[in-house]
Protein backbone atom coordinates (compact mmCIF):
# COMPACT_ATOMS: atom_id res chain seq x y z
CA UNK A 1 0.00 0.00 0.00
CA UNK A 2 1.28 3.48 -0.82
CA UNK A 3 1.57 5.49 2.29
CA UNK A 4 1.11 9.41 2.96
CA UNK A 5 4.58 9.96 2.61
CA UNK A 6 5.40 8.06 -0.63
CA UNK A 7 2.61 10.96 -1.50
CA UNK A 8 4.89 13.75 -0.14
CA UNK A 9 7.68 12.42 -1.67
CA UNK A 10 6.11 12.28 -4.80
CA UNK A 11 4.41 16.08 -5.10
CA UNK A 12 7.97 17.51 -3.78
CA UNK A 13 10.22 15.71 -7.11
CA UNK A 14 7.06 17.52 -9.12
CA UNK A 15 7.51 20.86 -8.10
CA UNK A 16 11.60 20.32 -7.60
CA UNK A 17 11.08 19.38 -11.39
CA UNK A 18 8.94 22.26 -12.39
CA UNK A 19 11.46 24.73 -10.38
CA UNK A 20 14.19 23.74 -11.86
CA UNK A 21 13.33 23.91 -15.30
CA UNK A 22 11.59 27.29 -14.88
CA UNK A 23 15.36 28.27 -13.12
CA UNK A 24 16.95 26.86 -16.79
CA UNK A 25 14.49 28.00 -18.75
CA UNK A 26 14.77 31.63 -17.27
CA UNK A 27 18.83 31.64 -17.60
CA UNK A 28 18.96 30.30 -21.16
CA UNK A 29 16.00 33.04 -22.44
CA UNK A 30 17.34 35.92 -20.05
CA UNK A 31 20.36 36.94 -21.94
CA UNK A 32 18.31 37.36 -25.51
CA UNK A 33 15.36 38.93 -23.84
CA UNK A 34 17.03 41.18 -21.84
CA UNK A 35 18.58 42.02 -24.36
CA UNK A 36 16.21 42.57 -26.47
CA UNK A 37 14.04 44.55 -24.34
CA UNK A 38 16.97 46.57 -23.39
CA UNK A 39 17.44 47.61 -27.73
CA UNK A 40 13.62 48.53 -27.89
CA UNK A 41 14.01 50.59 -24.35
CA UNK A 42 16.95 52.82 -26.17
CA UNK A 43 14.97 52.97 -29.69
CA UNK A 44 12.13 54.40 -27.80
CA UNK A 45 14.04 56.72 -25.12
CA UNK A 46 15.60 58.45 -28.53
CA UNK A 47 12.52 58.90 -30.55
CA UNK A 48 10.67 60.23 -27.38
CA UNK A 49 13.96 62.97 -27.58
CA UNK A 50 13.25 63.54 -31.28
CA UNK A 51 9.41 64.07 -30.05
CA UNK A 52 10.26 66.95 -27.65
CA UNK A 53 12.96 68.59 -29.46
CA UNK A 54 9.96 68.61 -32.39
CA UNK A 55 7.34 70.23 -30.06
CA UNK A 56 10.07 72.44 -27.83
CA UNK A 57 11.20 73.84 -32.08
CA UNK A 58 7.78 74.27 -32.73
CA UNK A 59 6.75 76.13 -29.61
CA UNK A 60 9.47 78.28 -30.57
CA UNK A 61 8.26 79.08 -34.04
CA UNK A 62 4.78 79.91 -33.13
CA UNK A 63 6.00 81.78 -29.83
CA UNK A 64 8.45 83.43 -32.62
CA UNK A 65 5.69 84.15 -35.22
CA UNK A 66 3.22 85.34 -32.55
CA UNK A 67 6.35 88.20 -31.54
CA UNK A 68 6.38 88.83 -35.56
CA UNK A 69 2.76 89.81 -35.29
CA UNK A 70 2.38 91.53 -32.18
CA UNK A 71 5.60 94.03 -34.00
CA UNK A 72 3.85 94.42 -37.28
CA UNK A 73 0.50 94.85 -35.94
CA UNK A 74 1.18 98.55 -35.66
CA UNK A 75 2.72 99.14 -39.23
CA UNK A 76 -0.23 96.94 -40.29
CA UNK A 77 -3.56 98.32 -38.34
CA UNK A 78 -1.95 102.06 -37.46
CA UNK A 79 -4.63 104.97 -38.18
CA UNK A 80 -7.16 102.25 -40.35
CA UNK A 81 -9.74 102.55 -37.73
CA UNK A 82 -9.36 106.27 -36.82
CA UNK A 83 -12.70 107.57 -35.79
CA UNK A 84 -14.72 104.40 -36.20
CA UNK A 85 -16.48 103.10 -33.30
CA UNK A 86 -16.69 99.50 -32.72
CA UNK A 87 -18.72 97.37 -29.85
CA UNK A 88 -16.99 94.10 -28.51
CA UNK A 89 -19.20 91.31 -27.80
CA UNK A 90 -17.65 88.30 -26.31
CA UNK A 91 -19.60 84.87 -26.03
CA UNK A 92 -19.05 82.78 -22.27
CA UNK A 93 -15.30 81.98 -21.93
CA UNK A 94 -13.87 84.25 -24.98
CA UNK A 95 -12.63 86.62 -22.67
CA UNK A 96 -8.64 86.22 -23.19
CA UNK A 97 -9.48 86.40 -27.14
CA UNK A 98 -11.56 89.52 -26.61
CA UNK A 99 -9.15 91.01 -24.25
CA UNK A 100 -6.39 90.43 -27.89
CA UNK A 101 -8.94 92.17 -29.93
CA UNK A 102 -9.68 94.83 -28.43
CA UNK A 103 -6.34 95.49 -27.67
CA UNK A 104 -5.27 95.23 -31.71
CA UNK A 105 -8.88 97.18 -32.54
CA UNK A 106 -6.66 99.85 -29.99
CA UNK A 107 -3.91 99.61 -32.83
CA UNK A 108 -5.90 100.35 -35.43
CA UNK A 109 -7.15 103.66 -33.49
CA UNK A 110 -11.23 102.29 -33.52
CA UNK A 111 -12.87 104.13 -30.29
CA UNK A 112 -14.34 101.19 -27.98
CA UNK A 113 -17.87 101.92 -27.81
CA UNK A 114 -18.55 98.98 -25.55
CA UNK A 115 -17.64 95.70 -24.38
CA UNK A 116 -20.34 92.74 -23.27
CA UNK A 117 -19.91 90.03 -22.54
CA UNK A 118 -22.87 87.26 -23.07
CA UNK A 119 -22.76 84.92 -19.90
CA UNK A 120 -24.10 81.43 -19.84
CA UNK A 121 -27.04 81.83 -18.44
CA UNK A 122 -28.27 84.16 -21.58
CA UNK A 123 -27.85 80.62 -23.87
CA UNK A 124 -29.67 78.05 -20.78
CA UNK A 125 -33.05 77.11 -22.18
CA UNK A 126 -34.40 77.15 -18.51
CA UNK A 127 -34.18 80.78 -18.40
CA UNK A 128 -35.80 81.41 -22.08
CA UNK A 129 -39.09 82.86 -20.49
CA UNK A 130 -37.61 85.22 -17.87
CA UNK A 131 -35.51 86.73 -20.47
CA UNK A 132 -38.10 87.22 -23.05
CA UNK A 133 -39.79 88.96 -19.51
CA UNK A 134 -37.00 90.89 -19.38
CA UNK A 135 -36.40 92.25 -22.88
CA UNK A 136 -40.24 92.96 -23.02
CA UNK A 137 -39.92 95.64 -19.87
CA UNK A 138 -36.35 96.76 -21.08
CA UNK A 139 -38.52 99.45 -23.42
CA UNK A 140 -36.70 103.06 -23.19
CA UNK A 141 -37.84 106.43 -24.44
CA UNK A 142 -34.78 105.82 -27.68
CA UNK A 143 -34.51 102.42 -27.01
CA UNK A 144 -38.46 101.09 -28.27
CA UNK A 145 -38.98 97.58 -27.44
CA UNK A 146 -41.74 97.64 -30.61
CA UNK A 147 -39.31 96.68 -32.93
CA UNK A 148 -37.97 93.42 -31.44
CA UNK A 149 -38.77 89.82 -32.77
CA UNK A 150 -42.65 88.75 -31.22
CA UNK A 151 -41.76 85.15 -31.13
CA UNK A 152 -40.71 82.39 -28.15
CA UNK A 153 -37.13 83.04 -28.85
CA UNK A 154 -35.21 84.52 -25.60
CA UNK A 155 -32.17 84.66 -27.31
CA UNK A 156 -33.06 85.92 -30.56
CA UNK A 157 -35.49 88.83 -28.61
CA UNK A 158 -32.45 89.74 -26.22
CA UNK A 159 -29.83 89.68 -28.79
CA UNK A 160 -31.73 92.37 -31.07
CA UNK A 161 -32.04 94.21 -27.71
CA UNK A 162 -28.62 94.45 -27.57
CA UNK A 163 -28.18 95.19 -31.34
CA UNK A 164 -30.22 98.01 -31.01
CA UNK A 165 -29.35 99.44 -27.93
CA UNK A 166 -25.27 99.31 -29.00
CA UNK A 167 -25.10 99.73 -32.43
CA UNK A 168 -25.92 103.11 -34.48
CA UNK A 169 -30.07 103.56 -36.01
CA UNK A 170 -31.67 106.06 -37.66
CA UNK A 171 -31.64 107.54 -34.35
CA UNK A 172 -28.88 106.94 -31.61
CA UNK A 173 -29.55 106.33 -28.02
CA UNK A 174 -29.11 107.95 -25.61
CA UNK A 175 -26.57 107.27 -22.77
CA UNK A 176 -28.92 107.05 -20.22
CA UNK A 177 -31.15 104.42 -21.91
CA UNK A 178 -27.99 102.18 -22.67
CA UNK A 179 -27.19 101.90 -19.23
CA UNK A 180 -30.86 101.17 -18.27
CA UNK A 181 -30.95 97.70 -20.47
CA UNK A 182 -27.27 97.19 -19.90
CA UNK A 183 -27.61 97.29 -16.06
CA UNK A 184 -30.99 95.35 -16.33
CA UNK A 185 -29.34 92.33 -18.25
CA UNK A 186 -26.26 92.45 -15.87
CA UNK A 187 -28.01 92.56 -12.77
CA UNK A 188 -30.48 89.62 -13.73
CA UNK A 189 -26.91 87.69 -14.20
CA UNK A 190 -27.40 87.73 -18.93
CA UNK A 191 -24.40 90.25 -19.12
CA UNK A 192 -21.56 91.75 -18.00
CA UNK A 193 -20.52 94.73 -18.78
CA UNK A 194 -18.08 97.96 -17.51
CA UNK A 195 -19.64 101.23 -16.70
CA UNK A 196 -18.61 102.91 -19.43
CA UNK A 197 -20.56 101.04 -22.35
CA UNK A 198 -22.47 103.35 -24.91
CA UNK A 199 -23.90 103.11 -27.72
CA UNK A 200 -23.70 104.37 -31.04
CA UNK A 201 -21.26 101.67 -32.63
CA UNK A 202 -20.96 101.35 -36.43
CA UNK A 203 -20.20 97.67 -35.89
CA UNK A 204 -19.41 95.23 -34.12
CA UNK A 205 -16.83 92.21 -33.22
CA UNK A 206 -18.46 89.49 -31.84
CA UNK A 207 -15.65 86.59 -30.59
CA UNK A 208 -16.86 83.09 -29.99
CA UNK A 209 -15.76 80.43 -27.71
CA UNK A 210 -15.62 76.94 -27.40
CA UNK A 211 -18.97 75.51 -29.11
CA UNK A 212 -21.23 73.55 -26.26
CA UNK A 213 -20.71 70.20 -25.42
CA UNK A 214 -23.06 69.40 -22.85
CA UNK A 215 -26.46 67.87 -23.40
CA UNK A 216 -28.14 71.32 -24.78
CA UNK A 217 -25.64 71.52 -26.82
CA UNK A 218 -27.03 71.50 -30.31
CA UNK A 219 -29.56 74.13 -29.27
CA UNK A 220 -26.74 76.52 -27.16
CA UNK A 221 -24.40 76.47 -30.80
CA UNK A 222 -27.63 77.31 -32.75
CA UNK A 223 -28.17 80.33 -30.30
CA UNK A 224 -24.74 81.47 -31.25
CA UNK A 225 -25.58 81.71 -33.98
CA UNK A 226 -28.87 83.48 -33.94
CA UNK A 227 -26.86 86.37 -32.02
CA UNK A 228 -24.42 86.89 -35.19
CA UNK A 229 -27.81 86.93 -37.40
CA UNK A 230 -29.20 89.89 -34.98
CA UNK A 231 -26.38 92.04 -34.93
CA UNK A 232 -25.66 91.77 -38.91
CA UNK A 233 -29.29 92.96 -40.10
CA UNK A 234 -28.27 96.48 -38.64
CA UNK A 235 -24.74 96.83 -38.61
CA UNK A 236 -21.39 95.26 -40.33
CA UNK A 237 -20.05 92.05 -38.09
CA UNK A 238 -17.00 90.41 -37.99
CA UNK A 239 -17.27 87.01 -36.14
CA UNK A 240 -13.90 86.15 -34.93
CA UNK A 241 -13.60 82.21 -33.14
CA UNK A 242 -11.15 79.21 -33.37
CA UNK A 243 -11.64 76.41 -35.42
CA UNK A 244 -14.65 75.30 -38.25
CA UNK A 245 -15.25 72.34 -36.66
CA UNK A 246 -18.76 70.77 -35.81
CA UNK A 247 -20.94 73.33 -34.02
CA UNK A 248 -18.93 76.23 -33.98
CA UNK A 249 -19.98 79.51 -34.27
CA UNK A 250 -17.70 80.46 -37.52
CA UNK A 251 -18.74 77.34 -39.14
CA UNK A 252 -22.28 78.39 -38.41
CA UNK A 253 -21.85 81.21 -40.44
CA UNK A 254 -19.97 80.10 -43.14
CA UNK A 255 -21.96 77.28 -43.65
CA UNK A 256 -24.93 79.34 -43.99
CA UNK A 257 -25.48 80.50 -47.41
CA UNK A 258 -26.91 83.74 -46.57
CA UNK A 259 -24.87 84.29 -43.52
CA UNK A 260 -21.91 83.98 -45.11
CA UNK A 261 -21.97 86.64 -47.49
CA UNK A 262 -22.70 89.21 -44.83
CA UNK A 263 -20.53 88.40 -41.72
CA UNK A 264 -16.42 88.20 -42.39
CA UNK A 265 -15.15 85.56 -40.18
CA UNK A 266 -11.67 84.87 -38.98
CA UNK A 267 -11.23 81.27 -37.16
CA UNK A 268 -7.52 81.90 -35.02
CA UNK A 269 -8.46 84.54 -32.48
CA UNK A 270 -6.96 82.88 -29.74
CA UNK A 271 -3.83 83.78 -31.29
CA UNK A 272 -2.11 87.09 -32.29
CA UNK A 273 -2.31 86.68 -36.15
CA UNK A 274 -5.86 85.93 -35.54
CA UNK A 275 -6.22 89.47 -33.36
CA UNK A 276 -4.70 91.50 -36.20
CA UNK A 277 -6.54 89.51 -38.83
CA UNK A 278 -10.12 90.56 -36.64
CA UNK A 279 -9.06 94.17 -36.86
CA UNK A 280 -8.24 93.82 -40.58
CA UNK A 281 -11.26 92.47 -41.26
CA UNK A 282 -13.20 95.07 -38.98
CA UNK A 283 -11.37 97.88 -41.23
CA UNK A 284 -12.25 95.90 -44.69
CA UNK A 285 -16.26 95.71 -43.87
CA UNK A 286 -16.20 99.32 -42.69
CA UNK A 287 -13.78 100.82 -44.91
CA UNK A 288 -14.38 98.68 -48.49
CA UNK A 289 -17.83 97.33 -47.28
CA UNK A 290 -16.52 93.75 -48.08
CA UNK A 291 -17.05 90.47 -46.69
CA UNK A 292 -14.23 87.88 -46.31
CA UNK A 293 -13.99 84.47 -44.51
CA UNK A 294 -10.24 84.57 -43.15
CA UNK A 295 -7.73 82.02 -41.36
CA UNK A 296 -6.63 78.35 -41.49
CA UNK A 297 -9.95 76.56 -41.01
CA UNK A 298 -12.07 75.25 -43.34
CA UNK A 299 -14.06 77.87 -45.53
CA UNK A 300 -10.98 80.11 -45.14
CA UNK A 301 -10.46 82.15 -48.33
CA UNK A 302 -6.78 83.26 -47.20
CA UNK A 303 -5.08 84.05 -43.82
CA UNK A 304 -5.78 87.74 -43.72
CA UNK A 305 -7.80 90.82 -45.49
CA UNK A 306 -6.06 91.88 -48.32
CA UNK A 307 -4.17 95.50 -47.09
CA UNK A 308 -6.79 98.12 -47.20
CA UNK A 309 -5.71 100.95 -49.58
Amino acid sequence: MINFRYHVVSLTAVFLALAIGLVVGTAALNGPVSENLRTNLEALKKDNDVRRDQVNQLREELNSGQDFATQVAPVVLAGKLATRKIAVVSMPGADESADGVVKMLSVAGATLTARVGLEEKFFDPNYTNELLDLADQSSQPSIPVTSLPRNSDGVETASALLALTLLQGTTTPTPGDVTAVLTGLSKAGYVATDEAAGGGAEAVVLVSSEPATDKEATRKNQSAVTVASQFYQRRPLVVAGDGAGEGNLVSGVRGDPTLVKEISTVDNVSTVQGQVATAMAATERLVQNKVGQYGLGAGATSMVPSAAP
